[in-house]
């Protein structure tokens, strides 16, 4: 898991873009960071769309203490470059084979000379239907109908997956056909620019319904409110079995069949809560011009199931980088509402007041 500082020198954080190992945390890893986020910083322990762990109010007095406690507990690289170059999210209904590849993909990056855009990332996700094509990812290993495959995001096709090092060469295709000026880029990108990899005759598999709280058959699924897990919900879960992480703002307690109601947790699978997307706004966040989450909560319930309400502090949209049915955007003359956009989409609506908008939604 990688360090990075805020620009304003104050937050700091565990991991913005590197899951942990295998998306794995287990009951000594978790208490670890249940006690460095109350240690080290303000208590706040938030699960991100790239399936990682951000611990907030970290400064600079308590950064090194922090990484020291991590590093403990081999949750951080050896060093900058390797967790750069380590940014592999793996399905959560991972099995032993699917363990085995992203492991190998791991050490093939460790040891690669390969330098990435920061955001450039693989996804390991070869069950019997992937679960992460809504998830951000520039190359994934899934199951076509004949064997594992290599898909480029942004193609419908991939190619007959061998091993690391095809992977390894294709990201290294995306360097040379210039996906990354200025270092900086993403495969969909290239692939819309007309840039083709080669040997992608295999079409890719259809995707899996969205998960949802509720059993699996490796354990029970649990949502958090916000993507954010109290540091003792986190420790009681891990006691429970392993833990593995997702991208969807929900955590796998590996072998149980039931849970109990935790601070945090959602349970219920159509839970008004589960439609909701909010930064922290202001006054926690300076970019915020509003504050969010509240107003999220008193407008959840008017959402249909399954839709996405987005509120947003600011254009940023730090949040839900995507688009959502409904996005608010907080301004200093009041709430712009997008409609099937990102937080700095053009609006539909401009300047409401927050008493505007249910009557709107």
């Amino acid at each position: 898991m990688p360090r990075r500082a805020a620009a304003d020198g104050v937050r700091r954080w565990l991991g913005g873009a590197h899951p942990p190992p295998g998306g794995r945390l287990d009951a000594a890893q978790a208490g670890a960071i249940a006690d460095a986020a109350l240690a080290h910083g303000n208590g706040t322990i938030e699960l991100t769309c790239r399936a990682n762990l951000q611990l907030r109010g970290v400064t600079p007095a308590t950064h090194a203490p922090l990484i020291a406690a991590l590093r403990a507990q081999e949750l951080i690289d050896a060093d900058a470059a390797t967790e750069a170059r380590r940014n592999i999210m793996v399905t959560p209904f991972a099995d032993a084979e699917t363990d085995a590849v992203a492991q190998a993909l791991a050490e093939a990056l460790a040891g690669s000379d390969l330098t990435l855009p920061a955001k450039f990332g693989f996804a390991v996700d070869p069950g019997p239907a992937p679960v992460l094509t809504r998830d951000p990812a520039d190359l994934r290993i899934e199951r076509g109908a004949h064997g594992l495959i290599l898909r480029a995001e942004g193609m419908d096709h991939g190619a007959p997956y061998h091993g690391p090092q095809q992977a390894l060469d294709l990201a290294r295709w995306f360097l040379e056909q210039s996906g990354a000026p200025q270092g900086r880029g993403r495969m969909a990108a290239l692939i819309a620019r007309g840039a083709r990899p080669p040997g992608a005759t295999l079409p890719a598999p259809a995707p899996m319904a969205q998960a949802a709280p509720g059993p699996t058959p490796q354990g029970m699924l649990a949502a958090l409110e916000f993507g954010q897990i109290p540091p003792d919900t986190l420790r009681h879960l891990a006691r429970l079995g392993p833990l593995r992480l997702t991208p969807w703002r929900m955590v796998l307690v590996t072998g149980t069949r039931s849970l109990p109601a935790l601070p945090g947790l959602i349970l219920n699978p159509r839970d008004p809560a589960l439609r909701l997307r909010a930064c922290p706004g202001g006054p926690a966040c300076p970019q915020g011009h509003a504050a969010t989450r509240p107003l999220a909560r008193s407008l959840a319930a008017l959402l249909p199931e399954g839709a996405v309400l987005h509120v947003s502090g600011c254009a940023k949209g730090c949040g839900w980088p995507r688009a959502a049915d409904v996005t608010l955007t907080a301004t200093p003359a009041g709430f712009d509402l997008i409609r099937h956009g990102c937080a700095s989409d053009p609006a539909a609506l401009r300047g409401l007041h927050p008493t505007q908008l249910p009557k709107v939604l």
